[in-house]
């Protein structure tokens, strides 16, 4: 498994933008498939976006219906989550993660420890 940490995050009002960053440690990092997840408070956590470990193929919720980019940084081994046109209902705990898998699924095995975004109307 690989160590993940997360930053970016916090406040926002409607419409306005943030960005979300995430760092992978350990071996073969950047062989990972890589992603984000979410979850609003009362909810369960769901699936943002993710990115293959070459960053070829992304992977969108339909929710983000254009207003979120994923990128990766493989000399980094550093993932980005630029969103737009945030609405109140992104409030949430953003976590990134990484899959073993050629693209992150629905339980991947590595998290981190989640950053908190919040979005008023």
């Amino acid at each position: 498994q690989v160590q993940l940490e997360e930053s970016g995050g916090g406040t926002a009002q409607a419409g306005d933008s943030l960005g979300l960053s995430c760092t992978a440690s350990g071996r073969d990092a950047k062989y990972y498939a890589m992603g984000w997840f979410r979850q609003a408070p009362g909810k369960e956590r769901e699936f943002v976006a993710g990115i293959t470990f070459g960053g070829g193929v992304k992977r969108y919720a339909d929710f983000v219906n254009g207003r979120f980019t994923i990128t990766r940084d493989n000399a980094k081994n550093t993932i980005y989550l630029q969103m737009n046109d945030l609405k109140p209902e992104d409030t949430a705990d953003y976590y990134c993660v990484a899959d073993t898998k050629m693209t992150v699924t629905n339980n991947p095995p590595s998290w981190g420890q989640g950053t908190q975004v919040t979005v008023s109307s």
